[in-house]
């Protein structure tokens, strides 16, 4: 198979932060509580976990962690395990990720996104919450089937122009 390989331009810091800041927002929608919405935060800090483990890491993710747990109002620190988990996944297989090609990549993204919902179940289900049903595990597999967009999405502000120069390889 011959894909196409990009040279990238380096990732501006400002657009992870306002990456993750949408990511944010979305997941502070009233629609975050419905069955297959998935976790946008997760989407994204996966998506630069894999990217650009050195600008995005643990820290990052339990912060967005924190955060998402405040908005929930639920066990402080449960996100933010979660986070920090599919952070540390995501930075142990990154480079084997970017070898595979995009519809590959759904299958290695797929494990991640879903130990990043169980977390908060197990966590609450053992603190003595309501059991809320498996439907609340859905929201990995969509958030995997909505990996090859994310990746698009976010790639493309580094993307170079294309040069219809054919003699220059680069």
């Amino acid at each position: 198979m011959n894909r196409p390989h990009h040279i990238l331009l380096p990732v501006n810091p400002y657009f992870i932060a306002f990456s993750l800041a949408a990511a944010f927002f979305l997941n502070l929608l009233p629609w975050g509580k419905w069955i297959g919405v998935p976790d946008f935060v997760a989407i994204v800090l996966l998506f630069w976990n894999v990217h650009q483990p050195r600008k995005v890491g643990m820290g990052i993710a339990f912060l967005l962690g924190l955060l998402i747990d405040v908005h929930d109002a639920g066990l402080f620190g449960e996100h933010a395990l979660a986070y920090t988990l599919l952070s540390y996944g995501a930075i142990m297989v990154h480079r084997r990720v970017l070898w595979l090609a995009l519809g590959a990549q759904v299958f290695v993204v797929m494990p991640l996104l879903v130990v990043a919902q169980v977390v908060p179940f197990v966590i609450r289900l053992i603190a003595g919450g309501a059991f809320p049903g498996w439907g609340y595990l859905l929201d990995g597999f969509v958030g995997a089937l909505l990996w090859p967009i994310a990746n698009v999405l976010l790639l493309l502000p580094q993307k170079r122009a294309a040069d219809p120069d054919d003699t220059r390889p680069i």
